[in-house]
């Protein structure tokens, strides 16, 4: 395998276009369905209910989000390069935990280490997913799957069980408002425009493309793949570890298994945005519009008082849809 700093030829990424084809309804309809249906999902909200279009609930959409957004952006690095990474909830719980430890003093010198904890702790355990899958060739299922229990396991450990509480006031803070702009949304916002950058403008981002898209192209091309994926499940890790700072701080106390099912609203995210789970197609901004729907419909369904239990049908068949649409368009593009 080359090396990650040989020439590339970037003739070898480049993915020939399909001849133009005639204007088709059918697959308009088809590729824009979900967005219609939060479109009248959330005209029936506003009719129904007149607190839907306001301020301060936009607000709490957003605040809501905020954690999911962290571990979708990690999750579109890692299914973009076909992978999959279901650690990431457990992992949530495991960093805030650890950072609740250190929390536990105060001081801003103690807040500072105890965001590092949480957010190296989870660069720990994607570093190990990244091993495993690219180094050791264990499928990422698998892989993640073993890393998840571990995680957990490991939160049980530090935490003997119990909710690390009395935190300090400093580390609470870290969910808290900037001039009256709250925190979680303005590391969300950061995730967002830091991946715009990085898949759009940099040479990282299309080769994380190329592995997905065209494995045996990129290696001939010179992309280092164990290097990409080693990348892109670190990443992964370092988001949830920051997001599970972010919870603890939101909820006094570091708990176990505070992320618990978070790992499949983030890949859920990203699907619904439009992430093929083939690798190599969809954009950031596909993600963005996937925690917000799934953001909205969550908001929504509770404003309307829906069961949680039928929420999580509701919830299911979203994803199945969203997933049925990417493949009926990938076979059509194919």
């Amino acid at each position: 395998m080359q090396p990650s700093d040989a020439p590339v030829s970037t003739a070898a990424l480049t993915v020939p276009m399909a001849p133009p084809s005639r204007f088709n309804l059918r697959d308009l309809l088809l590729r824009y369905a979900l967005v219609l249906i939060l479109i009248v999902f959330v005209g029936v909200l506003g009719v129904s209910n007149g607190s839907f279009f306001t301020l301060s609930n936009f607000n709490v959409v957003l605040l809501q989000v905020s954690t999911n957004a962290l571990l979708a952006t990690g999750a579109t690095y890692v299914i973009l390069t076909g992978g999959i990474d279901l650690s990431v909830g457990s992992v949530v719980g495991m960093a805030g935990v650890a950072a609740a430890l250190v929390a536990q003093r105060d001081g801003v010198g103690f807040t500072v280490a105890a965001v590092l904890t949480g957010v190296l702790a989870g660069g720990a355990i994607g570093l190990t997913n990244g091993l495993l899958v690219a180094v050791a060739r264990v499928p990422a299922f698998v892989a993640t799957l073993g890393t998840m229990t571990i995680a957990l396991g490991i939160a049980y450990v530090l935490s003997d069980g119990q909710p690390i509480s009395g935190l300090s006031d400093p580390f609470l803070a870290v969910s808290g408002d900037i001039y009256g702009f709250p925190v979680p949304v303005l590391l969300m916002i950061l995730a967002v425009l830091g991946s715009w950058i990085l898949l759009s403008r940099t040479r990282l981002g299309m080769h994380i493309y190329a592995t997905g898209g065209n494995p045996q192209a990129a290696r001939v091309a010179g992309v280092d793949l164990r290097g990409i994926r080693l990348t892109v499940y670190t990443l992964s890790g370092l988001l949830a570890g920051l997001a599970g700072v972010v919870l603890a701080s939101r909820a006094t106390a570091g708990i176990s298994t505070t992320g618990a099912g978070y790992e499949l609203n983030a890949i859920a995210a990203a699907v619904i945005g439009g992430i093929s789970l083939m690798g190599g197609r969809g954009s950031i901004f596909g993600t963005v519009f996937g925690f917000m729907i799934i953001g909205v419909l969550d908001n929504g369904l509770n404003i309307l008082n829906v069961s949680p239990f039928y929420q999580l049908i509701i919830k299911g068949v979203i994803i199945i849809g969203a997933v049925f649409i990417d493949s009926t368009l990938n076979r059509k593009d194919d």
